[in-house]
């Protein structure tokens, strides 16, 4: 059999020959083995195939890991190229999996904190991986992979505890990651870093190590390459993926399939893509029933394949991108054409965007007059990829910022905040009222670009990437209003305040603080330190003027 390698970074890891390794769910505990392993990996899987048995998983490593039978069917399926995809050779993709219902992982202390510092669009569900980093762990795979194949599972394990010493994934920090005699230096973005600046340039390097393997971002993939054959219609991807809409993405390999999808998921950053989205999907997923029903519309999921089986059974899709073979870098490819969705009736269907889809925004001419005159001059396709996601990155800015804007008025003034009230409650999200503002603070006041944009918004609200977007911002402000409310109240005379109090007031309120500061620790809210210390003894003289029989009750609680 070929060795081929194959990596799914998003949900699993994996990387083979006749096998792979793949990511899949750990139970850890802080403290324990394997704690930091994962910290970046659940867990690496092996998978083989037999011409009579079919793919089976011949280890998992470390060996204490769980799975359940349907994840380990989805991981065997997925880990090998289907007989239509023409895979010759090595080769890495990408895909995801559903978590089995009841099979949780809990979160600790420092996926909160990642979580919270980290870009939406790198932050992820633990589900069996947790962390999108795609280039770095295509780049793991093909140090790791060779290896493996020669020498087998004493090797795995030496990586696994070689990455069981790296540092935590900590958003923001320059890291360097020893592993098989190679040092990989990597940045974790940050939400503090300045958008469409290349994330190595985000902090000094003057102090770092020398590193033989630097990778510039470990998320962000070749936009320019993926969609070199569609570039004429990136405003109509932008949308579709703006709006969550379903689409299927048609490939002649796994690594196409699977490029492609993460791609277009990163067309709205820095908007999170609140969707489903499968980077390769085949007959034997556990969805294939739930997603190819014609009974009910299709579901807001992107979909990559490589079985030309898919034509037939998704024509009742709303919107199909077809895609030919990956021409020579330099070469100005064909673009492919919109076409309508009745024509793809035959499984030798030409490349094409088949759909009705009707852009609300204008094609930006000048956009790719530049890249196609990049093409023919050979620009370098770093520079290319670079034009093209600053485009989309100013394009979403262009549409959030005013969202952005309103949502922030609809959060209570600070002086309304007093300490021995509830914090006033956060204004509702009123879609007309949003509507009105577009006249004087829309998006035309930092784009160019012409079209619908009341109409895009309107559409938008029926999204779930709008959905998951408020839900965000409203968590963010109910946040924001504790840590104010906790502020107001560390700098208040509680002493004052419980001099003229009942005893069943005073141990209401100590109760609430407790808890307020209970939260403020676990959550680690920015809140300044030595006013967390002044309520906390504020807290102990208040408990210590009630009654003993109270003060026995409460120190015990």
């Amino acid at each position: 059999m070929r060795e081929f390698w194959n990596a799914a970074p998003v949900v699993m890891e994996l990387s083979e020959t006749g096998g792979r390794a793949g990511k899949v769910k750990r139970y850890s505990v802080p403290g324990l083995p394997w704690d930091r392993f994962s910290a970046w990996l659940e867990c690496v899987c092996v998978v083989t195939f037999d011409l009579e048995l079919g793919q089976a998983i011949e280890l998992v490593y470390p060996h204490d890991v769980r799975l359940t039978e349907k994840e380990k069917t989805s991981i065997c399926y997925l880990s090998f190229p289907d007989s239509y995809s023409g895979c010759l050779g090595d080769t890495q993709f990408s895909f995801r999996i559903r978590q089995t219902a009841g099979h949780k992982l809990s979160m600790n202390g420092d996926e909160e904190k990642y979580n919270r510092d980290a870009p939406v669009v790198l932050q992820s569900l633990v589900l069996i991986s947790r962390l999108p980093f795609v280039n770095l762990f295509h780049s793991l795979l093909q140090l790791v992979a060779p290896e493996y194949f020669e020498k087998l599972e004493p090797c795995l394990e030496a990586v696994c505890n070689e990455i069981d010493q790296w540092p935590a994934p900590v958003p923001g920090n320059m890291l360097s990651l020893p592993v098989m005699g190679v040092v990989i230096q990597v940045r974790i973005p940050s939400k503090k870093d300045k958008l469409g600046t290349s994330p190595l340039k985000q902090s000094n390097q003057e102090n770092l190590l020398p590193a033989p393997m630097v990778i510039p971002t470990i998320n962000e993939l070749d936009l320019f390459g993926c969609f070199q054959s569609i570039l004429i219609h990136i405003q109509m991807l932008w949308e579709l993926m703006l709006l969550g809409e379903p689409v299927i993405v048609m490939a002649t390999s796994p690594k196409i399939s699977s490029d492609t999808v993460l791609a277009l998921t990163s067309c709205i950053a820095p908007l999170r893509y609140c969707c489903d989205y499968r980077p390769y999907f085949t007959i034997h997923d556990t969805e294939f029933k739930e997603y190819t029903t014609k009974t009910q519309a299709p579901p807001n999921v992107i979909l990559g394949v490589t079985n030309p089986f898919f034509i037939k059974t998704f024509q009742h899709w709303p919107h199909i991108i077809r895609l030919g073979d990956v021409r020579m870098s330099g070469d100005l490819p064909k673009q492919i054409k919109v076409k309508k969705l009745m024509k793809l009736r035959t499984l030798d269907t030409k490349p094409g965007i088949y759909t009705s889809y009707k852009t609300f925004l204008h094609k930006d001419k000048t956009l790719i007059k530049r890249l196609l005159k990049g093409i023919q001059r050979k620009r370098l396709p770093e520079v290319q990829s670079v034009i093209v996601r600053r485009h989309l990155l100013e394009l979403t800015q262009s549409f959030i910022i005013p969202l952005e804007r309103y949502v922030a008025s609809l959060m209570p003034l600070q002086r309304t905040i007093t300490a021995w009230k509830n914090p006033p409650q956060i204004r509702p999200f009123i879609k007309d009222e949003f509507m009105k503002t577009l006249e004087y603070a829309g998006p035309q006041l930092t784009s160019v670009q012409k079209g619908d944009w009341v109409g895009l918004y309107r559409r938008f609200f029926k999204s779930p990437n709008f959905d998951g977007w408020f839900r965000m911002r409203y968590q963010e402000m109910c946040k924001k209003l504790e840590i104010l409310h906790l502020e107001v109240l560390c700098e208040a005379d509680l002493l004052m305040w419980v001099r003229e109090k009942s005893e069943v007031e005073v141990v209401d309120l100590v109760l609430k603080l407790r808890e307020k500061l209970i939260k403020a620790r676990v959550h680690q809210l920015p809140v300044r330190e030595d006013l967390l210390e002044k309520l906390e003894l504020y807290l102990e003289t208040v408990i210590n003027s009630l009654p003993d029989d109270l003060q026995v009750v409460l120190h015990r609680h």
